[in-house]
């Protein structure tokens, strides 16, 4: 018997040996320098944390943005903050683990977890991708009719075709993506400069939004935005995306080497959550000086906050506004792909061709799109965004709690293991996290 288990355990442990690396066709394609100053090495590992920021901005953040700025002014940025915080740090250990362990979270929960575990792991994050993606379809397609009054159910089913923008970009490689990428942010960045500008809000009334606010937890309808802006910022795919990116580093694989790939890839990825962070704060900011300063407090849509952008704050404010949201669904669409690509890779081990993944998570996504703007015009499209991101929030304990578990797995870390304090923050965000779905949905049913 004890030879039978012996020889499982070998069978086990060379399976796990010889598993195909996460994201084969980019893994350790980016050259480290092995020497000179440290600044040079740093931008090598410059990049994923992009990649992953694009999903903190994506325009299911600025639904719930628009809606919480335009009902209760500031007073959700605290909201914003603290979601951001998390999300540093949980990608920060995303970083870790995909460095330390060579596998990223969806193939450490196939080689942990029971298969009654890990296939309903799989589903949750499917459908966290499908939300994401749903929300990617909306808002490219109100951007769309913004700039150039392409009508609303043309727009979602011509989204179709960025499939190959996608596909165009990664036969370039990794570091043409991270390109693109960054220079989307740079142009969304640029445009919410300007708004914000125009906009002049009351900045002392903007630094006491980052204060809490006992009736967040108290008042339904700003927990409910809350929570959508915490789906809408710490992303479930994201954590299995981030611990697939940092693999395209080829950095030294000695515990030195790994070591400093942990700090260069957690500095990258916490500079662009940063950056994000100022992204959408400046939405919120947008929609409180624009809407409930003026008493416009039941904007909720993306175009009617466009339309009323121009009256308020003049011609170039819904220019930009637009023309920021088109970049900001281009953008997302890029890292919902590769975190598909990841979940299906890691969780049960299928690889399709990047197009007819990319096709298969478009569709799902589209059918309920038309069929809401079919029906309910953009109304319906609205509260689906919201909606979307709601949903991510309820799958995010999925995705975080087994992070968590891995973190602080020592014997597939080793000497990597993450410190004790950012194990027990890390806790404590997912605790509240769920806390805070628990209570939500108590309340929902409760009525």
């Amino acid at each position: 018997m004890n030879d039978c288990s012996a020889e499982a355990g070998t069978a086990r442990s060379r399976t796990a040996e010889y598993l195909p690396p996460s994201l084969a066709e980019i893994h350790q394609s980016v050259a480290v320098p092995r020497g000179g100053h440290w600044l040079r090495r740093l931008l090598a590992f410059i990049g994923p944390g992009y990649l992953v920021a694009v999903g903190y901005m994506d325009p299911g953040n600025w639904a719930t943005a628009i809606a919480g700025g335009s009902a209760f002014g500031y007073k959700l940025l605290v909201v914003a903050l603290l979601s951001s915080l998390i999300a540093m740090l949980l990608q920060a250990i995303c970083a870790r683990i995909g460095i330390a362990t060579g596998r990223d979270l969806a193939q450490l929960c196939r080689e942990r977890f029971h298969r009654a575990a890990a296939i309903p792991l799989w589903i949750l994050a499917e459908a966290a991708i499908v939300a994401t993606d749903l929300a990617e379809v909306i808002g490219t397609a109100i951007a769309l009719q913004l700039l150039f009054g392409l009508p609303l159910l043309e727009g979602v089913i011509l989204t179709v075709l960025d499939a190959f923008l996608i596909l165009w970009l990664q036969h370039k490689g990794v570091r043409w993506l991270e390109a693109f990428v960054i220079g989307l942010i740079a142009l969304i960045a640029g445009c919410f400069i300007g708004q914000v500008v125009l906009a002049d809000p009351e900045w002392g009334a903007v630094l006491r939004g980052y204060l809490p606010s006992a009736s967040i937890v108290t008042n339904q309808t700003e927990l409910y935005l809350a929570l959508g802006i915490l789906g809408a910022t710490v992303m479930p795919h994201n954590l299995y995306l981030h611990t697939a990116l940092v693999q395209s580093r080829a950095a030294r694989q000695d515990e030195a080497g790994k070591r400093e790939a942990i700090r260069f890839a957690s500095i990258d990825s916490s500079v662009a959550l940063a950056l994000a962070l100022l992204i959408n704060s400046a939405i919120l900011i947008t929609a409180a000086a624009a809407f409930h300063v003026h008493g416009q407090t039941e904007v909720a849509e993306i175009g009617e906050a466009h339309a009323l952008l121009a009256p308020l704050l003049g011609a170039a404010a819904p220019i930009l506004f637009a023309v920021s949201l088109l970049a900001c669904g281009l953008n997302s669409t890029v890292t919902a792909t590769i975190a598909g690509q990841v979940v299906m890779e890691g969780f049960i081990r299928l690889r399709l061709r990047p197009v007819v993944r990319r096709l298969v998570t478009r569709t799902i996504a589209i059918v309920p799109a038309v069929l809401v703007t079919w029906f309910y015009g953009e109304s319906g499209t609205a509260q689906l965004l919201v909606l979307s991101q709601v949903i991510l929030s309820l799958q995010l304990p999925f995705a975080a709690i087994p992070l968590m578990i891995f973190a602080g797995d020592r014997r597939r870390l080793g000497a990597l293991v993450t410190p004790n304090w950012q194990l027990v923050v890390g806790w404590a965000a997912a605790l509240v996290i769920v806390g805070l779905n628990v209570w939500m949905l108590g309340g929902l049913l409760l009525g």
